[in-house]
């Protein structure tokens, strides 16, 4: 018994890494493209765009382990069907049965690993994906560039002609006007962002400046003045797991994506028999419809989970999966088990 539940292991597992990797990469280039995009509004290296990546790598898992579970699930069975295979151990008294409860523990240990993922994983990824890319939008709004207008710093609209290599501006502006009725406006020669104890200051050196209000206007000339970034930054908060998912409760959004992967991540599950019961057949009297199954299968689920993410409720997650799993069932009963 042990051999042949490790042979039809083995089988699986070749087929699942034949149709998971495609997907992988296939939907991993979607990703990167996107992520991609991004630096038409943030500067990022090539080692924080992999930094970015791996926080998407759990949703790439997620969303394509369970469809490269059903095509491999599929294409075994039809394939060891085909093949005479089931025939065979058919004959020798193992009923149909049995040879699929040796991918049941597979399907419980894929569907366990969806779970950690999809309630453990993607909330933190997320959050770390958000946390970079304003950190980075951040510093984006401070790296002035030469010969641009309309650039600010804090409540300073910055102009620079020249910047050089260890960040020394040359001929800079800084202007702000607070109201209608009070204006500032300062010029140097040099210039240079200083940033310390999380504060950013622009330091402008050998300089002029002039403010204006309704009665007066005032000349300074300076050596050094600092402008300091005063704009309000909303710092990122952290959540941790339990906190995330307790908004479910106030939060319908939350509530109904909670639904969409707890039933996703049964997938492997709620598909073994469904898939099975049509997938187990006898070459002689039955067609191989591979594409059907796969996509039947996938489509029926995915409109499942879908139509929970929008309309959900406990009592709507609990018959869904409660009518899938014994739809499945009674259809492998009988279509295969009262025959094999």
């Amino acid at each position: 018994m042990v051999s042949i539940r490790g042979y039809i292991s083995t089988n699986f597992t070749k087929s699942f890494m034949t149709i998971f990797l495609p997907f992988f990469f296939i939907i991993a280039l979607i990703y990167l493209v996107k992520i991609s995009a991004l630096t038409a509004q943030i500067q990022i290296s090539f080692g924080e765009l992999l930094q970015l990546f791996s926080y998407s790598v759990p949703d790439i898992i997620f969303y394509t382990l369970p469809l490269s579970f059903i095509a491999a699930l599929a294409n075994t069975l039809l394939r060891l069907s085909t093949d005479n295979e089931l025939i065979a151990l058919y004959a020798l008294g193992m009923n149909a049965g049995k040879i699929l409860r040796g991918i049941w523990l597979i399907a419980l240990l894929f569907s366990l690993l969806l779970l950690t993922i999809s309630f453990l994983a993607m909330p933190m990824s997320k959050q770390l994906y958000k946390s970079f890319k304003d950190e980075k939008k951040a510093e984006a709004k401070l790296n002035i560039i030469p010969g641009k207008l309309g650039q600010k710093f804090g409540d300073f609209y910055v102009y620079v002609k020249e910047k050089e290599e260890n960040g020394l501006f040359h001929n800079l502006v800084i202007y702000n006007r607070t109201d209608i009725t009070n204006e500032q406006f300062f010029a140097a020669k040099k210039g240079k962002m200083n940033k310390k104890n999380g504060q950013t200051s622009l330091l402008l050196m050998d300089g002029f400046g002039y403010t204006y209000s309704k009665d007066h206007l005032q000349q300074a000339e300076y050596k050094t003045l600092e402008a300091f970034d005063t704009a309000k930054k909303q710092r990122f908060h952290f959540e941790d797991i339990i906190a995330y998912w307790k908004k479910a409760s106030t939060d319908r959004h939350i509530m109904h994506r909670l639904f969409f992967f707890f039933y996703v991540s049964l997938i492997p599950l709620l598909a073994l028999y469904l898939v099975a019961a049509f997938a187990m057949i006898n070459p002689r009297y039955q067609s191989n419809h591979a594409f059907t199954v796969i996509f039947g299968t996938t489509l029926l689920l995915y409109l499942t989970a879908s139509s929970l993410e929008k309309w959900g409720n406990p009592m709507l997650l609990a018959a869904a999966i409660v009518l899938t799993l014994s739809a499945g069932y009674l259809l492998f009963q009988r279509r295969v088990a009262r025959y094999f």
